[in-house]
């Protein structure tokens, strides 16, 4: 009874959490996470002073409403036991609580959560699981500024062009990367090819582009190997698509400052980039909702729109209890997500049928490399040595060029497919490993600190970087075999 009337009158801002180790002190109680989120909510805490705050500026001039996200928080939610992360985001589910992140890996949960809310699924957890030992961090304390700050507004200079890096000082829009395709292939046109893979619900034009510098035809006896990169398949994860813009920009400008590997990897294989997956669910990040997930493909309740594309590829696709306003909703059936339905179409169907040696899927984030199965972990993948080698080697490249530590594990304990199966199910990976490559892997970009999806332009290049040097060591794997 004393526990339930101390939380009534913290909650109604008669005690403060200041004061709660006293009490604890003097009645010897079990200190309540509601509490400590309360705590970490009231703290005050510097402002960035280098940082202009959206509120200063003129709402007319603000590219979407941060107001929607006003008295938002990320709460991070550690645990010590792997199972409890399954047992977290089941609570959350039940709760409608928005999951950001779930890493097995480093033992977090990541729920974007109000005041109250947070407070519900806190004492929710502590009233079903007494014994669970749970360390709170808020990794984003005002999320309207936070979203803010990945909208950076153009300088009078920006006009960039393919030998400079200003292209990669911000994030860029949809139409701006088509056109700097143009402009590349422009530039180098013995070198690159846009190609059209199909359109989304909304009418926008999926692209891909095509990098090889070979100049005569394969034979059978020595096959040109193709690496296919894509990115952006979850429309909020910014930096997956500046990261693939980013290889294919290096690959360009090493091949022609004449650098041996460049010069190795496109003589010999062929990079096929498809950078931004969802056209429509990136755009919508844009112009209405930035931490929009899905695709914006209508279902069958036509208030709440969008399939998670990454659940709907036709390998173990699982239809979920999900309704379409869940952020993971697969859709119906296999393919119904016209993105899935449409690359799977051109990989069939279209004349380069050169062998998929290797594939890699940028996301965002928890710096993390994962490789199949995603849908269970009772079966293991085909040449699971080689895999766990290449993805070691992945991970240390990037270690050795930016001193991050990318852990390596299995597609499906990062998903928790053992306690929850839908998780798994339906995704890229799996079915192009099953499909298509014969290596297959997630990198899961950064941060695992104060960002998340909302990364900071600044670190553009940064994670371009490092996962350039990963993709030159499996470019080097590839071309050995």
């Amino acid at each position: 009874m004393f526990h339930f009337l101390l939380v009534l009158t913290l909650l109604s801002g008669q005690a403060f959490a200041r004061d709660w180790s006293l009490l604890q002190l003097s009645f010897g109680l079990k200190k309540l996470p509601e509490v400590d989120f309360i705590s970490l909510i009231d703290q005050t805490v510097p402002r960035n002073s280098d940082s202009v705050h959206y509120s200063s500026l003129a709402k007319e001039d603000w590219p979407i409403d941060f107001d929607q996200y006003r008295d938002q928080y990320v709460l991070r939610v550690n645990v010590a036991a792997e199972e409890d992360l399954s047992t977290l985001y089941e609570a959350a589910h039940e709760l409608n609580v928005s999951v950001w992140e779930f890493s097995v890996s480093k033992r977090f949960i990541d729920l974007q959560v109000s005041k109250d809310s947070g407070v519900e699924f806190l004492q929710h957890v502590t009233a079903r699981w007494p014994d669970m030992d749970l360390q709170l961090d808020l990794v984003v304390r005002d999320l309207p500024q936070t979203v803010f700050e990945t909208y950076s507004f153009p300088d009078d200079d920006d006009d960039f062009t393919v030998q400079e890096d200003l292209f990669f000082k911000r994030y860029r829009d949809l139409k701006t990367i088509y056109q700097w395709f143009d402009l590349l292939v422009a530039t180098y046109p013995d070198l690159l090819e846009v190609e059209w893979i199909g359109q989304t619900y909304e009418g926008r034009d999926i692209k891909a582009v095509r990098l090889t510098a070979h100049k005569s035809e394969p034979s059978p006896e020595k096959p040109l190997k193709t690496l296919v990169i894509t990115s952006g398949i979850h429309a909020r994860e910014w930096i997956s698509v500046s990261t693939s813009c980013y290889i294919l920009y290096r690959l360009l400008q090493d091949y022609e400052k004449g650098k041996k590997k460049a010069r190795l990897y496109l003589d010999n294989m062929d990079f096929l980039f498809l950078p931004v997956m969802n056209p429509d669910g990136y755009e919508h990040t844009w112009t209405t909702d930035r931490l929009w997930r899905k695709n914006k493909q209508q279902t069958y309740n036509p208030r709440c729109y969008g399939i998670d594309i990454d659940h709907s590829f036709n390998f173990h696709f699982t239809k979920s209890e999900d309704s379409p306003c869940s952020e993971n909703y697969p859709g119906e059936g296999a393919f119904e997500s016209l993105e899935s339905s449409v690359w799977d179409t051109y990989l069939n169907e279209t004349k380069h049928d050169h062998p998929i040696y290797g594939y890699i899927d940028l996301h965002s984030y928890a710096e993390e490399i994962l490789y199949p199965y995603a849908y269970t972990c009772s079966e293991k993948p085909r040449d699971e040595e080689n895999l766990i080698e290449l993805a070691y080697g992945l991970s240390q490249s990037i270690r050795l060029t930016s001193g991050k530590s990318y852990a390596v594990l299995s597609a499906c304990e990062d998903k928790g497919s053992d306690l929850l199966p839908a998780m798994g199910a339906g995704s890229a990976l799996d079915y192009m490993y099953h499909n298509k490559a014969y290596w297959a892997f997630v990198l899961k970009l950064r941060d695992t600190g104060s960002h998340g999806f909302l990364l900071p332009p600044k670190f553009i290049v940064p994670v371009g970087k490092e996962i350039y040097s990963s993709i030159k060591y499996f470019s080097s794997f590839v071309t050995d075999k």
